[in-house]
């Protein structure tokens, strides 16, 4: 029996290692808690998924009966994509969901991303649930809440075929790293009229062939070498729940989220103009003058899955993205981040074209490095990032945006330093117009942050 332990719960979701901080005990003990944060919202169903980890049944059907043990009624989707619940919660007249999955972390891992009250839930409100699991004030229901499971795929794909209509056929490879998006991204995409070549997209929770995340190039290697030897004209790439979608071109370059970005915030400006778009501090300095030029307002956010669709409520603005990968649609769509989704739109916006790659290579870039990490004791990360706030300087400076760590703007780049709300790290990003202009930020911020901490290893 694994004891209660507050590192799992994270600030956009719950996540640990199966056996070592999570078991089914705890499973069920989130499902007590949730299940009565839900009846306190006036929620009498929550609506449950997995995806494919080994873990995955033991964990839901743990969590089903905490749920049904607080009085809520459950609907159990079964196996299925992290957006095929967000989905549920708007279709199925319950909205409050929990999918029961461990992203892109390795197989040992799992962990619960949750919706309350049609609110994706961060913060305070996790931390809430962990006080009530630790308080253990639970009583059981006067009536034990309902089991009842749904079959969604059928009506998830019918709703995106239904909308979203490609100008022409076009075969495309889909690389799902073995994750749960292979149990409907190519009957998805061949039902908008696709011929697809399907890469390990046999759901295996020991991920045999790479780890299903797009965000690292390594993760993309199978995926450039079937686009070079086959007639396919693109790639999508999906992480190990399917909410987050890589791009990779015929010729074999990575298309990063902040640049498929100006594609969508371009095509959606086209029929919402003036509206605002919002993106994440890890993105290009290059997508915010892309989305006034093409008629809308950028408003730079805070990174965070919860917390980008908490924002894109309260703007009203049709579209967000992160450089992770997570895409936000409320433009024909429900405002969740869906990687399947973003990739049917994707093959929207590129069918109307005669060379797809060409019009993706052709967006805006500039040199940058990937997404960096400086690894510190826990807690470390942040009491960092307040020193630097307090003592670094950075003469040359066009402007700093201090919303979520440090993004210091130059006349020709970027550097960002922020501290991960996840793991204990600061992560960090470059950006240059040239190397030139990168190594030169990289090196002003390696002499703030040694100045603040000799002993940093740094990763650049």
């Amino acid at each position: 029996m694994v004891s209660l332990s507050k590192t799992i719960f994270k600030a956009y979701d719950i996540r640990g290692v199966i056996g070592s901080t999570l078991d089914a005990g705890i499973a069920r003990r989130i499902g007590q808690a949730f299940g009565a944060a839900a009846l306190a919202k006036g929620e009498r169903t929550v609506i449950i998924g997995r995806d494919g980890r080994l873990s995955g049944p033991e964990l839901a059907k743990a969590l089903a009966e905490g749920l049904q043990a607080a009085g809520v009624d459950v609907v159990d989707l079964g196996m299925v994509a992290t957006p095929m619940v967000y989905f549920a919660t708007n279709v199925l007249g319950a909205r409050s969901g929990i999918m029961v999955t461990g992203s892109h972390n390795p197989p040992d891992y799992n962990g619960f991303k949750m919706v309350l009250a049609g609110e994706a839930i961060y913060g305070d409100a996790i931390q809430g649930l962990y006080q009530a699991i630790e308080r253990d004030d639970f009583q059981p229901a006067a009536q034990q809440g309902n089991y009842s499971t749904h079959d969604i795929k059928a009506a998830y794909v019918e709703r995106i075929v239904g909308d979203v209509k490609i100008a022409r056929p076009i075969k495309i490879a889909v690389d799902c790293g073995n994750g749960v998006a292979g149990m409907v991204a190519g009957d998805l995409f061949r039902a908008m009229g696709c011929d697809v070549i399907e890469l390990f997209c046999d759901v295996d929770g020991h991920f045999p062939n790479h780890h299903p995340d797009p965000a690292h190039p390594e993760n993309l290697q199978d995926l450039i070498e079937c686009l070079k030897t086959t007639d396919a004209e693109i790639g999508l790439a999906f992480d190990g729940d399917g909410d987050r979608l890589g791009v990779v071109t015929k010729d074999g370059q990575i298309i990063f989220p902040d640049r498929q970005m100006m594609l969508f915030s371009k095509d959606v400006l086209s029929r919402n103009p003036g509206a605002e778009i919002l993106y994440d501090v890890k993105c290009t300095r290059h997508l915010g003058p892309w989305i006034e030029q093409h008629g809308g307002r950028p408003l730079m956010w805070k990174t965070g899955h919860s917390l980008v669709k908490a924002k894109l409520k309260e703007t009203g603005a049709p579209l967000g993205g992160e450089m992770s990968g997570h895409i936000f649609w409320k433009d024909r769509w429900f405002g969740f981040d869906d990687g399947l989704y973003t990739g049917a739109r994707l093959l929207e916006i590129l069918t109307r074209e005669t060379d797809p790659s060409a019009l993706l290579n052709a967006l805006p870039i500039a040199s940058s490095t990937p997404e960096l990490h400086l690894h510190l004791q826990e807690g470390e990360n942040f009491a960092l990032i307040d020193k630097l706030r307090a003592e670094a300087e950075f003469p040359g400076a066009d402007r700093i945006v201090d919303i979520d760590g440090l993004r210091v703007e130059y006349p020709d780049g970027f550097g960002l330093a922020r501290g991960s709300n996840t793991t204990p790290v600061v992560v960090l990003r470059f950006e240059g117009e040239n190397p030139a202009a990168l190594d030169r930020i990289q090196k002003e911020f390696a002499r703030v942050i040694l100045a603040a901490k000799p002993d940093a290893e740094l990763p650049f």
